[in-house]
C-alpha cells in the first residue's frame, strides 16, 4: 500500500470528520434552543424521552452530542435520571441515522450541497441563513470525504497485505475491542460504523466480523458523555454510566446471540439489505440498537439503580444561601453550549433569591436593631458581589462559545439582569447602613412611618418575586401587574414622602429619623424599577430574536 492511498485515506477522513463536525454545530447552533425546549417539554415519562432521543439524535447527527446534553441537564437538575434513562436509549436508535444516510450513496451530488452551502456562508447576512448554510456545507463536505475515503480503500483492495490483514481478523472479542478502541479515538460511533461500511462494500472485512466491531463501536461511542462527566456532580456520572450500562448489556447480550446463530443473524440481515453489504452494516447497527432497547428499556430502572451501586454517595448540598460558591455553573457542571444558558438563569435564580432575601433581613434589622441581623446582612451582601463578578465572567466565557442563536442574543439581558440583582443587594447594604445609624444615634421611628415602611416593602417583594419568576420561568402572564405596580409603588412612593414632610412640619419626627425614612423609601422605590428591568429585560430579547 503506497503513501498515496494513506494520503488520500487520511484526507478523507478529515473531510469527514470536518463535515460532520460542521453540520452537527450548524444544527445545535441554528436550533438548539428549540430542540433543547423540545427535551425537556417531552421527557416527562420514560417513553416520550425515547421518542424524542430518536428525533434529537437523528436531526444532530450525534448521539454524543445528545447524551452529553442529557448529562448537563441532569448535573443542573432540569432532568431527573429515570427522564434521562428515556433519552439516552432513543440516542442509541437515532444515531443509526447517519449510517444510514452513508449507506445511500450520495458523493455525486456532494459537490453540489458544497456549493449550496458555501453561497448561503459566504453571501447571505441573516445569522440563521448563515447556520443553515453551515449544515447543507457540512452534508457536501461529509460526502466528500466519503468518497475520498472509498476511493482510497478502492486501492487498498489491490494490496495482498492489506487483504490479509483484515481477512485475519476472526477473533470476535479482538473485533470488539478494535471498536472500541477506535470509536473511542475518534469518538463518534458513527464515524467507525461508516468506516467499516465503506470496507465492507470493498470486500476488505467480512460481513460476521462486521457485527462484532459495530457492538464494539457502541461501547467506544460512550467516551465522550463519561469524559464530560468526570467534571460534573454524582447524578451527571450516573447519567453516563447509564449510557455504558446499556451499551455493556446490549453488548453481551447480542455477542452471546452471535455466538449461537451468527449465519442466520447474517442471513437475515442480507436478505433485507439486497446483497449490498453497505446496507448490511447500514441496517445491522439500526437493528442491532433498536433490539438493545426492546430488550432493556423494560428494565431502564433496574439500570438506573446499578448506576447508584456504581456511582455510590450523594453531592455536598449546595443551598441559594451558601457562601462563595456556585452551584449549577462553575468547575463541577458539565458544560454543553446548548444548555450553559439555562445554568446560568439558575445562578441568577438563585442570586436573585439572596438579594430580596437580604433586602428583607435589612428592613427587619432596621426595625429591631438586631446587631446579628445588621452584620449578616453585610457578609451576604460579599456572597452577591462574589456572584455577581462569577456569573459575568462566566457569561463572557460562554459569549466567546458556539452558543445557539436565540441564547446568543440572550446574553446582553442576562448581564443586565444580574447587574440589576447586584443593584438590589446594595440597596438592601444601604438599609443596614441606616439600621446601623439608627442604633448608634438612638433614633426613634414613629410607629407610623413604620407601618408605612411595611406597606411598601410588601410592594416591592412582590413586584420583585414576580419580576424573577418571569425572568427565570418565562412567566409572561406576570407583565402587566408588574407594570401595574410598578405605577403603583412610584404614586406610593410620592405619598409617604409627602406624609414624611408633614410630619417634619408638625414636629412629630426628628430629622435625622425624616432622612433615614425618605432615604429607604426612595430606595425601595429603586429595587421596584430594578425588578421591573428584570422582567423586561426578557421582552427585549424576544424582541430581538423575533428580529
Amino acid at each position: 500500500m503506497n503513501s498515496e492511498i494513506l494520503l488520500q485515506l487520511a484526507g478523507g477522513l478529515g473531510l469527514f470528520l470536518f463535515g460532520m463536525t460542521l453540520m452537527s454545530e450548524g444544527i445545535e447552533k441554528a436550533a438548539g434552543a428549540k430542540l433543547r425546549g423540545i427535551l425537556e417539554m417531552f421527557t416527562k415519562n420514560r417513553f416520550m424521552g425515547m421518542l424524542v432521543g430518536i428525533v434529537f439524535t437523528g436531526i444532530i447527527q450525534s448521539s454524543s452530542a445528545c447524551t452529553v446534553m442529557v448529562v448537563s441537564f441532569v448535573n443542573s437538575g432540569l432532568m431527573n435520571l429515570y427522564q434521562a434513562a428515556g433519552v439516552i436509549f432513543g440516542a442509541n436508535i437515532g444515531t443509526t441515522i447517519t449510517s444510514q444516510l452513508v449507506s445511500f450513496n450520495l458523493s455525486k451530488i456532494a459537490p453540489l450541497f458544497v456549493l449550496a452551502g458555501v453561497v448561503l456562508v459566504m453571501f447571505c447576512k441573516n445569522e440563521n441563513i448563515k447556520k443553515l448554510g453551515d449544515i447543507i456545507l457540512g452534508f457536501g463536505i461529509l460526502f466528500m470525504g466519503l468518497s475520498l475515503m472509498s476511493g482510497a480503500m478502492s486501492g487498498m483492495r489491490d494490496s495482498e497485505e492489506v487483504v490479509n490483514l483484515f481477512a485475519s481478523l476472526k477473533n470476535p472479542l479482538l473485533a470488539i475491542l478494535l471498536g472500541v478502541v477506535v470509536t473511542g479515538i475518534i469518538q463518534s460511533s458513527s464515524v467507525t460504523v461508516s468506516i467499516i461500511l465503506l470496507m465492507a462494500n470493498q470486500g476488505l472485512l467480512e460481513l460476521p466480523i462486521c457485527l462484532y466491531i459495530i457492538l464494539g463501536c457502541n461501547i467506544g461511542a460512550c467516551a465522550t458523555a463519561l469524559i464530560a462527566s468526570l467534571a460534573g456532580k454524582k447524578d451527571a456520572k450516573r447519567a453516563a454510566m447509564i449510557h455504558l450500562l446499556f451499551n455493556v448489556i446490549g453488548t453481551v447480550l447480542l455477542f452471546v446471540i452471535l455466538q449461537v446463530a451468527c449465519d442466520p443473524v447474517v442471513s437475515m440481515i442480507q436478505s433485507i439489505s439486497g446483497g449490498n453489504n453497505g446496507r448490511f452494516v447500514a441496517n445491522a447497527h439500526t437493528i442491532i440498537k433498536v433490539f438493545q432497547v426492546i430488550v432493556l428499556f423494560p428494565f431502564s430502572n433496574l439500570i438506573v439503580k446499578l448506576t447508584y451501586l456504581l456511582v455510590p454517595g450523594d453531592d455536598k448540598k449546595i443551598g441559594y444561601r451558601d457562601s462563595f460558591t456556585l452551584k449549577y455553573i462553575g468547575n463541577k457542571v458539565v458544560f454543553n453550549p446548548a444548555t450553559a444558558v439555562v445554568e446560568v438563569i439558575n445562578e441568577v435564580e438563585r442570586m436573585a433569591e439572596l438579594a430580596g432575601e437580604n433586602l428583607n433581613r435589612a428592613m427587619n434589622a432596621l426595625i429591631t436593631l438586631d446587631e446579628e441581623d445588621i452584620n449578616e446582612v453585610y457578609e451576604v451582601e460579599k456572597n452577591i458581589n462574589f456572584l455577581n463578578h462569577a456569573i459575568t465572567n462566566y457569561l463572557v466565557k460562554i459569549n466567546q462559545t458556539t452558543l445557539p442563536i436565540e441564547d446568543l442574543k440572550s446574553i446582553g439581558a442576562l448581564f443586565h439582569v444580574v447587574n440589576d440583582i447586584e443593584r438590589v443587594g446594595d440597596h438592601a447594604e444601604n438599609v443596614a447602613d441606616n439600621a446601623r445609624t439608627r442604633k448608634e444615634g438612638n433614633i426613634t421611628i414613629s410607629k407610623e412611618a413604620q407601618k408605612e415602611l411595611g406597606e411598601i416593602l410588601d410592594m416591592v417583594n412582590t413586584i420583585y418575586r414576580y419580576s424573577v419568576e418571569m425572568f427565570a420561568h418565562n412567566k409572561e402572564e406576570y407583565m402587566q401587574s408588574i407594570i401595574s405596580l410598578e405605577e403603583k409603588i412610584d404614586e406610593k412612593e410620592r405619598e409617604l414622602q409627602r406624609a414624611h414632610v408633614e410630619r417634619l412640619t408638625r414636629n412629630e419626627c426628628s430629622p435625622e429619623a425624616g432622612m433615614i425614612f425618605s432615604d429607604i423609601v426612595s430606595g425601595l422605590e429603586r429595587v421596584a424599577d430594578h425588578a421591573t428591568n428584570i422582567a423586561f429585560a426578557i421582552m427585549t430579547q424576544e424582541e430581538e430574536n423575533e428580529d
